[in-house]
């Protein structure tokens, strides 16, 4: 019967054989670098329809799969008992390895291919990596012998020696191989594996072309199906040993009747004459029947099996879900900060303990919810002991949107909204209690039907609205009207658009209310719980900060444990210059005899990291039990200088240490720095008490003024303690020699020399001395000095009276400590909010592309935005034809064809970039990591780097910069028009307003032959918008669209005063600027303004404007205050 099916399927086969094996040999040599998907939409959705609509069709099996006719059941089965993944892709991934003809090259992030070849070929395998020692000679030696040959840890070049070997250029008639200029014996049976653990490589052309790539990342399907045996494995050992005793007694059914198929072939095809007569022959007939027979039956019975052992399995697969959705939420991190590697080795094991953590229960369903639950924390913990506090909510949120995702709770379209914030722009709010900007939000989200009439309730309902959200803090009232009823992130989503700077707070509770508490309380694991997590396999890595020692923790842990630097089995190798030997020494005695080795700044030592990972990886077998490392090294400032190598951050256990933050734990952190015996040491103890408290004041204040972002500093400036300690002994050593003391010359000493030695911008130069001139001055010993409202500077008091002092009397956490507004803090959560938002939006998974309930997918946003924007550009600026129009150059004409020409440069690059995108996505083009860099930037509402390089600072979203590109091109236009000076002049629109400013001074200065270096400009603010305005002054230039940071301008009175809450940015009238001599300018009662382009101040200072005030400069200083360009 068997056979007889067997030769009707031969007979069909006969017609279809060439298209099927011309299906398999696209499959073996393009499809090994695509993932699960991708293989199938190619195999079924565009190759197989080819052939079939081909002028003459070439016929191929429908139901072809290419396993079938590569592969059978034995191998694959031989291939998961050597340590293969169970999963379809892996085994497409080892048939294309098995039998393509090229060098297999396997993309292996989480190692698990290098496992299973290692296990599959064992001693027959020469491991090697590029660079090596003497890793030429064992390939030389392998070629020869024609032996198989790993080359693992590919970089994304490869050395070109291997050029001839990569591409299999051999010579004389093709029994040699060039290596370098030696020629080597090249054997046939030769075969070379390359892998790589790199995620996403961009190998070479040639490289690609040379050899078969074969992706053997893991997917989350693929994950889910490992995680699900490693669960029921543990859970029920019983089903697992069930299924796997199944599968190879199946197999070995299916090898057995392959042999006597076999045999009874060749016996039947060397049989002569009338074979009946040959007993053994139809003896041997009649076993295979039977035996085929009995095959048949147990298959069935162990396929009835099989099906009652897959539905106990499916009852765990929730919790097998969970953990690959975690796994691979904690592999996104890596895209916000480097150190942030995890290996998926690390995992599993982290994933084991929280099985044997779980609480047990009869229920089965309750069991698999305990086993969720103790699988997400315990992942939650190892991996947010690595990250740092900034990062810790975007992680926990992410984590949250995804498992909500996963369980269909919450709808696509509104986390999108929530995510990416697609306010309508040029809109006007109707009530005054929300900013245009939030207005857009409502209006945006008024469109959607869960939302209908939002905008109408806040408009007709103003008062209730206005009251809510001017409360303290709005996440925790309940919403007015009925929306209080919406889901949590339906709120959120409203939150988002009324209060941006609660966010973070609103996220919190979303979390708590979602997953429970225990995800948002940040207390940290103490140092001997995750000690016992390290092995020798494991290293402790410290990710270090300013100001912390986390080694302190080691060393106590190693006293309590009998491992100190006495007892000579504690190695402390601080890295610097020619410490690799010792290091390496330590390292090898300790695996040896079981000892602990700090390594200490390894960031230090770039050249030697790679040694340093090939080392730890050589200890992972064979050390000794008690053998630990424990690793530290300050992260990089940026993903370019990151240098730690892969391995060694994946295999170690992460943990940040971070200084404390707020001003109460900064200032008793400051004071701590000191005791008893330091307050007693002078002889003049009231002025070295006093002024030694305002030093420590002072020092918290200049560190945790960095948390405002540019308001607080410019820069970023690593003050330490080391910076406190040295001025307190110089203020000893100067309160000993002189019997004044000298006010000035310490406030210069700590202000420019050891604080200032740090600070590389003016303006922070200025804020340092300013803080100086207000703590340290002759009041203070009056009694009479408030270093913040309310905190009078202390009297004379021993050293814990101090700490009590704080403790009574420090006002709690607030801006007015600093100095600065309460806006400053609004601002500086409404940034941490973005920031949050912006890194969630960039971790979501591509390959959703949230398509699902009706969104549109990730190529059709880009093509829309893109078509929008070619529309929108106008041509370019004719610059011959306007210098034709010109009659005289003056410097105002100069500074408009400058403007001109830069804004040709970026017109132009954007619209070739967006061609080049267009060609693309049409597939007219090959897309190049620019187009799909451009790609992702426009999906992700961001101005593509490109354009960012040739236009002009800006913190905008992509949408808000593109329609103020456009308002730019059209105020260009209408000043080249005749090229009269507008009568209000938008100093923001200028790529450099500098040079229009310059420009004033020029033409003054020409007018009225003046030296040009003699001349400052004055500026007057007016009374006016720029409306009021239908013609330029007469000299001079009246500017507008200028924003105050910091404070407010009373127009009335003409002077700068507090600004009113909540108005962060107020707008400035219109400001008269004229060129005067510099001797006439008057700086009574004026504050000397930085102006800046943008709220990143620092390296976009265009200018300084003297603003009248009432009160002391010093509170504007302090205060932060600045003119903006743009907000």
């Amino acid at each position: 019967m068997r056979w007889a099916e067997a030769v009707k399927d031969f007979k069909q086969q006969q017609s279809t054989l060439c298209g099927d094996i011309l299906l398999i040999t696209a499959f073996v040599s393009y499809l090994g670098y695509f993932t699960k998907k991708y293989r199938q939409d190619l195999l079924d959705g565009i190759w197989k329809p080819y052939l079939q609509q081909l002028k003459v069709p070439i016929p191929v099996t429908p139901s072809l799969d290419p396993l079938t006719m590569l592969t059978d059941d034995a191998d694959v089965a031989a291939w998961q008992n050597e340590g293969l993944p169970a999963d379809r892709m892996s085994t497409e991934n080892a048939t294309i390895l098995t039998n393509c003809e090229r060098w297999p090259l396997m993309v292996d992030p989480q190692l698990q291919g290098i496992k299973w070849i290692k296990t599959k070929y064992g001693e027959d395998l020469q491991v090697i990596r590029i660079g090596q020692k003497g890793y030429l000679d064992t390939i030389e030696r392998a070629l020869a012998a024609g032996e198989l040959v790993l080359i693992e840890n590919l970089e994304e070049s490869v050395d070109p020696v291997l050029g001839a070997l990569l591409g299999r250029e051999t010579i004389k008639k093709g029994r040699y191989i060039k290596i370098g200029d030696k020629e080597c014996d090249f054997n046939p049976a030769f075969r070379l594996i390359l892998h790589t653990k790199l995620a996403n490589p961009h190998f070479q052309p040639e490289l690609q072309a040379q050899c078969t790539l074969i992706n053997f990342t893991v997917t989350r399907d693929g994950l889910e199906d490992q995680l699900l045996a490693a669960v029921v494995n543990m859970e029920r050992p019983d089903l697992e040993e069930l299924k796997s005793d199944l599968t190879k007694q199946q197999n070995g059914f299916k090898i057995t009747l392959k042999t006597l198929e076999d045999n009874l072939l060749s016996r039947l095809s060397s049989a002569s004459g009338n074979f009946l007569g040959d007993t053994a022959l139809v003896e041997n007939l009649e076993i295979t029947k039977q035996t085929a027979a009995e095959i048949e039956e147990k298959v069935q019975e162990s396929e009835v099996t099989e099906t009652k052992i897959n539905e106990a399995r499916e009852h765990y697969r929730p919790a097998a879900a969970r953990a690959s959705l975690l796994y691979f939420t904690m592999n996104d991190l890596q895209a916000i900060h480097p150190m942030y590697q995890f290996s998926l080795k690390a995992f599993s094991i982290v994933f084991q303990k929280a099985i044997e953590r779980a609480p047990p229960d009869e229920s089965l369903a309750v069991r698999v919810l305990n086993l969720i639950d103790s699988i997400t924390f315990s992942v939650f913990q190892y991996t947010t002991r690595g990250l740092f506090e900034c990062d810790k909510l975007t992680y926990t949120a992410q984590v949250t949107f995804q498992i909500l995702l996963m369980s269909k709770e919450i709808n696509t379209v509104e986390l999108d909204f929530l995510l990416r914030y697609p306010a309508q722009t040029r809109v006007t709010s109707p009530v005054e209690f929300l900013s245009n900007h939030s207005w857009g939000g409502i209006k945006a989200l008024s469109s959607m039907e869960e939302f209908r009439n939002l905008d109408r309730d806040i408009e007709g309902s103003a008062k209730r609205w206005k009251k809510f959200v001017e409360s303290e803090c709005p996440e925790k009232e309940k919403f007015p009207q009925e929306w209080k009823n919406k889901s949590a992130l339906q709120r959120l989503c409203i939150m988002r658009a009324i209060r941006p700077d609660r966010m973070t707070y609103a996220v919190r509770d979303f979390i708590e209310e979602k997953l429970g508490s225990k995800y948002v309380v940040g207390r940290s694991l103490d140092f001997a719980t995750t000690f016992e997590e390290s092995g020798p396999s494991t290293p402790i890595f410290f990710i270090l900060s300013p100001g912390v020692d986390p080694l302190k923790d080691v060393e106590k842990q190693g006293k309590k444990l009998g491992y100190t630097f006495n007892n000579r089995n504690f190695h402390n190798v601080s890295l610097g210059q020619s410490q690799e030997a010792v290091a390496e020494q330590a390292l090898d005695l300790a695996a040896k005899e079981g000892h602990w080795v700090i390594l200490q700044n390894i960031h230090l030592m770039a050249k030697w990291l790679n040694s340093l990972e090939k080392k730890l990886e050589q200890h992972i077998e064979g050390s000794h039990q008690d053998f630990r490392v424990f690793i530290s090294a300050e992260p990089a400032p940026s993903f370019d200088s990151h240098i730690i190598p892969q391995g060694i951050l994946e295999n170690s256990i992460k943990i940040t240490n971070e200084a404390p933050t707020g001003m109460h734990a900064n200032l008793h952190k400051a004071l701590d720095n000191f005791n008893q015996d330091t307050l007693e040491m002078c002889t003049r103890e009231n002025e070295f008490k006093s002024i030694l408290f305002a030093l420590c004041y002072f020092h918290a204040v200049v560190a945790e003024r960095r948390k405002f972002g540019p308001q607080g500093w410019n820069r970023s400036y690593p003050f330490n303690t080391g910076d406190l300690t040295i001025s307190v002994n110089v203020l000893y050593n100067y309160l000993e020699a002189s019997s004044k003391v000298p006010y000035d010359d310490l406030c210069y000493l700590f202000g420019e020399i050891m604080y200032g030695g740090h600070i590389t911008d003016d303006w922070d130069r200025r804020l340092c001395k300013t803080y100086l001139e207000e703590f340290i001055k002759p009041e203070m010993m009056e009694g009479e000095l408030l270093l913040a409202p309310g905190f009078p500077l202390p009297g004379n008091m021993d050293y814990n009276g101090y700490h009590q002092y704080i403790d009574d009397t420090l006002p709690p956490e607030s801006p007015y400590l600093y100095g600065l507004h309460p806006n400053a803090e609004i601002g500086f959560l409404t940034q941490t909010s973005e920031k949050l938002f912006h890194i969630v939006l960039e971790m979501q998974p591509r390959d959703t592309s949230m398509g699902e309930g009706g969104v549109v997918t990730r190529e059709e946003t880009v093509k829309a935005l893109l078509e929008e924007m070619l529309e929108k550009l106008m041509d370019e600026f004719n610059i011959a034809e306007l210098m034709a129009k010109v009659e005289e150059r003056t410097p105002y004409v100069v500074v408009a064809f400058q403007e001109c020409e830069r804004m040709n440069i970026l017109t132009s690059e954007i619209k070739r970039s967006l061609k080049e995108l267009d060609l693309g996505l049409k597939g007219e083009l090959t897309m190049t990591s620019d187009i799909e860099n451009l790609q992702n930037a426009l999906f992700m509402d961001m101005v593509p780097e490109s354009w960012i390089k040739r236009a002009y600072p800006s913190t905008a979203s992509l949408g808000t910069w593109f329609a103020d590109l456009l308002t730019r091109i059209k105020e260009l236009e209408a000043w080249t028009g005749d090229f009269s000076l507008p009568s209000a002049v938008w100093l923001a629109g200028f790529f450099n307003p500098q040079s229009f400013l310059t420009a004033i001074m020029q033409s003054a200065a020409r007018k009225n032959e003046w030296p040009l270096d003699k001349m400052i400009l004055q500026c007057d603010v007016t009374k006016k918008n720029r409306e009021d305005f239908a013609s330029p002054p007469r000299e001079g230039a009246y500017v507008h669209g200028l924003f105050m940071e910091g404070a407010r301008w009373d127009t009335q009175t003409g002077i700068i005063t507090d600004a009113r809450l909540k108005e962060l940015t107020p707008a400035m009238p219109v400001i008269f600027i004229r060129a005067i001599p510099a001797d006439k300018q008057d700086i009574r009662s004026m504050y000397p303004c930085p102006v800046y382009k943008t709220q990143q101040r620092g390296p976009t200072y265009v200018w300084t404007f003297n603003l009248k005030t009432r009160e002391n400069p010093s509170k504007w200083v302090l205060a932060g205050v600045a003119l903006l360009l743009q907000i």
